[in-house]
This record gives structure tokens, C-alpha cells and sequence, in this order.
């Protein structure tokens, strides 16, 4: 078997941070990594709505810094001591600053990345490879655009909305914890933005986004979907969308970004086994 090209590590530093809601933290990232990393990617990925990222995060306790030597550490160090990767979105690249921006969802101490970014301060390093993704909202006057997300979607949400001609049409339903963690986005006068709260009837992730899902007409003019999410929801939107809609996969951006109950190592070995799958092969 070929074995895997090495991801390039981009080794960027922390500029600043901002507390964007209760849940939300945003970390703006610079330094001698951002040419190299923009200089290095095609311009219409780095232009897609969704690109994300792999970082690179070591345990707390580790005492490594980046750049991340990983094949020796795979060596020396048991999995759980070596970096773990996380994907997330990024949220924004701005060339006059030499910045890149990247949300995190922050649970108290849950997880590896929102703790890092909750507690990350300017200097601090951060070692990350990409960016993949490749969904770019329709230009074309005669498309209604449908956005289904919840918190984990909602960066590349936002950055949809903002790329969208002035004349677009559609709706966007986004799920969030509660009033608190919605955002103020740059939203088409056509499109109608609507949160969905789970804390005010204790609904798991996903359920509420799917049941607003359900509710939408069918528009009659073409379609273009964009639905990331929890990765129940999103099969089920799946379904949705070209069982009962007639949508052809080509109308489609779906895909899970996380999985109620699992760990992320674990969810992302699922993605190539049938659980994992949001279109069925």
C-alpha cells in the first residue's frame, strides 16, 4: 500500500482572541505561516465558504510545541500523548492583516480544541494543514439557497451569507444552544435567517433543526443545499432532501461534523465504515 503524503504543518501564532457568544470563540491566527499558507493553496479553495483545517493539538500536559515531529512521536509516545487532530472551519482570511480566523465551540472543559481556544493567548502556537472543502454559494439569480446547521456549521454558515450576491433568495436555519449564542451575520435582505434554540425544550442536537428542515416548502425554482451538522440530523436530512424534495446529489454540500455520543477519533474512523456515511453507496 502507498502510504498517505505528509500533511504540510503551518505553524501560525495567536494574535488575539474574542468571546463572540457564551459558546463561541473566535482566534485569530498570523505570523510567518499565513504566506506560506495562502501562497500554497489553490485560490478557489481558499475562496470555498466551508474550508477547514486540521490542527494539530497536543495534551496540555505534553510539553510538546509545535512543529510536531509525528512520525517519531508515533514512536515514543502512546496515542494519547501524542497531537490530535480536530478539523474545523475557517471562518475568515484576511490578507491585510496576514490573519486567518477559526471558531471554536467551547463547552467548559469538554473536548481538547475548545478548551485550547478558550484559554489561548497572543504568541501561542498552533500547528494546522489544509485547507480541503469546496462549496462556494451559487451566484446564479434564479437559485433558492437552503443553509441547515447547527453550532459546528454555523462559521461556515456565516461566511456563506456574506459571499452571497446582495439579490439572493433562500433560508437559513441555524441551531444553537439557546437566545445567547446567536450572532450578528451579514444576511441578503432575500434570504430569512432563523435561529432554532435547544435549550428552551431540552432537544438533543439536531432534532430541532431537522423538524424545521421537515417544515420547509419545496421551492419550485432549482435549489442548492448546504447542511452540516450533527451526523443523525444530517443522514436524515439527507433523506429529506432527495427522497421527498427530488434533489439530485449534485444540488447537494452535506456532510457530518460530529456524532452525538461519539469521541471525534472515533467518529471520524466511523466516516468510512456504513454508520458514518451520509449518502448511501
Amino acid at each position: 500500500m502507498t502510504p498517505s503524503p505528509k500533511r504540510q504543518q503551518h505553524v501560525f501564532v495567536v494574535e488575539r482572541t474574542e468571546r463572540l457568544t457564551p459558546h463561541m470563540v473566535r482566534v485569530h491566527l498570523g505570523g510567518p505561516a499565513f504566506r506560506d499558507f495562502v501562497d500554497g493553496t489553490d485560490p478557489d479553495r481558499l475562496a470555498a465558504t466551508d474550508k477547514y483545517v486540521k490542527l494539530l493539538l497536543a495534551p496540555p500536559s505534553s510539553g510538546l510545541t509545535p512543529p510536531y515531529d509525528l512520525e517519531a512521536l508515533r514512536t515514543a509516545l502512546p496515542k494519547h500523548e501524542r497531537p490530535a487532530r480536530r478539523t474545523y472551519t475557517v471562518r475568515a482570511v484576511d490578507h491585510a492583516a496576514g490573519t486567518i480566523a477559526i471558531d471554536f465551540v467551547v463547552h467548559g472543559d469538554d473536548g481538547l480544541a475548545g478548551p485550547w481556544a478558550a484559554a489561548a493567548r497572543p504568541g501561542d502556537l498552533l500547528a494546522l494543514s489544509g485547507p480541503g472543502g469546496g462549496y462556494t454559494p451559487s451566484t446564479e439569480p434564479a437559485v433558492t439557497h437552503v443553509l441547515l446547521g447547527d453550532d459546528s456549521a454555523l462559521p461556515a454558515i456565516g461566511a456563506a451569507l456574506e459571499a452571497m450576491p446582495a439579490t439572493a433568495q433562500g433560508v437559513a436555519l441555524v441551531e444553537v444552544a439557546g437566545a445567547e449564542d446567536e450572532q450578528a451575520l451579514v444576511v441578503p435582505a432575500g434570504v430569512d435567517l432563523r435561529w432554532l434554540h435547544r435549550d428552551a425544550t431540552g432537544a438533543e442536537p439536531g432534532t430541532l433543526l431537522l423538524a424545521a428542515a421537515r417544515a420547509l416548502p419545496r421551492a419550485s425554482r432549482p435549489v442548492r443545499v448546504f447542511a452540516h451538522g450533527e451526523r443523525t440530523a444530517v443522514k436524515a436530512i439527507r433523506r429529506l432532501l432527495q427522497d421527498d424534495w427530488g434533489l439530485d446529489k449534485a444540488d447537494l454540500s452535506l456532510s457530518a461534523y460530529w456524532a452525538l455520543g461519539r469521541a471525534e477519533d472515533r467518529f471520524q474512523e466511523e466516516k468510512r465504515e456504513p454508520v458514518g456515511m451520509v449518502f448511501p453507496d
